[in-house]
Order: C-alpha cells, then sequence, then structure tokens
C-alpha cells in the first residue's frame, strides 16, 4: 500500500507542474504519465476520471500547503495578538510562494471551476472546510478577528498572491509590508 501512496502522490505532483505550464486544457492523463516518467496508462490507473484527477489534485494541495506541526507548535506557545495574527498570515503567504507551482495550479483549478459545475462543486466544498478550519483555528488560539476578518483575508490573500505571481502592481513592496497593512486596516487594536 505505501508503494500505492507514493505512487499516487508522484502522480499528483506531476498533475500539478502540468497544471501550473499548461492550464486546465493540457492536463491530461497521459501529460502526467509524460511528467512523471512513468508508462502511459499509470495516471489513468491511479485516476480513473477527470473528477477523480481533480479530485486527487485538490486533496494533494492541501498536504503540500499545510503548515507542519513544529511551525503550528511553536507559534501555539505565543501570546495572541495582532503581531502573532500577523506571523500566521505571513506563513501562509510563505508557503503559498514558496510552493509556487501548487499555487498556480490551485489558481488553474479555481478559473476552470468557474466553467464547470461538477469541479466548482469539489473545489469549493475544499475551500469552504478550509475556510471553517481557519475560523475555528482563529477562535481557538484566541487570536482576533472573527468570520468577517478571516474571510477577508482569504479574499486579500488571494489577490496579492495573484499579483505576486503574475506581474506585481508594486514589485518594491514586500509581501511582510502588504501583510502588516492589511493586519492593521482589518484588525481593530484591543
Amino acid at each position: 500500500m505505501a508503494k500505492n501512496t507514493e505512487r499516487r502522490r508522484l502522480l499528483a505532483d506531476a498533475g500539478l507542474r502540468v497544471l501550473a505550464r499548461e492550464g486546465s486544457r493540457g492536463l491530461t492523463h497521459r501529460a502526467i504519465d509524460e511528467a512523471a516518467g512513468v508508462p502511459v496508462g499509470t495516471a489513468s490507473n491511479y485516476f480513473r476520471s477527470r473528477e477523480a484527477l481533480v479530485s486527487g489534485l485538490v486533496e494533494r494541495i492541501g498536504e503540500r500547503l499545510a503548515p507542519t506541526p513544529d511551525d503550528l507548535e511553536r507559534r501555539s506557545a505565543a501570546t495572541p495578538s495582532r503581531a502573532l495574527f500577523a506571523d500566521y498570515i505571513r506563513d501562509i503567504v510563505r508557503r503559498l510562494t514558496s510552493e509556487r507551482e501548487v499555487t498556480l495550479a490551485l489558481f488553474e483549478l479555481r478559473l476552470e471551476s468557474s466553467r464547470r459545475p461538477e469541479l466548482a462543486a469539489v473545489l469549493g466544498a475544499w475551500s469552504r472546510a478550509g475556510f471553517e478550519a481557519d475560523v475555528k483555528f482563529n477562535t481557538a488560539a484566541g487570536l482576533p478577528g472573527g468570520r468577517r476578518e478571516i474571510a477577508l483575508f482569504h479574499y486579500a490573500i488571494d489577490g496579492l498572491l495573484l499579483d505576486r505571481l503574475t506581474d506585481p502592481l508594486d514589485p518594491d513592496s514586500s509581501a511582510d509590508e502588504v501583510i502588516d497593512m492589511l493586519v492593521a486596516g482589518l484588525l481593530p487594536e484591543r
């Protein structure tokens, strides 16, 4: 079973590379086989349909973008504050920008979901579950901001990432500066 899991991850990672490089139209089982360096037909054995493939890619995106337990543990010992909240946001943006192809693949899937209801259902459920987990985490950690502010940060981070992964409006500003301005503007002082 471990080999199957490893092979599935290898194929999903290859699928994310193809999606980031070629867009959703270039995402085929054959293209994944080629990118993964496996025999033709391997990807279709693991992901029988386009829907299964997309579900597998969404699952892998979640795995690759998840914070490490060490990151969470280190921050959980800190006193809840706006500064700690900003540190969490910086970590999210760091993970999303350092995993550039994963983030590009996620944006590709989100764009495709606007044209394909079956993909919108899968991706929408995944996005909403992530949002609910973020709200729950923020509340449990005693961090400032509630559901509304978390939603605003999701919108802002999506825009910041799209800007940074394409052609930045202000290439001289750092993502950390932008995050600090967002936190100052969206979270009131306590």
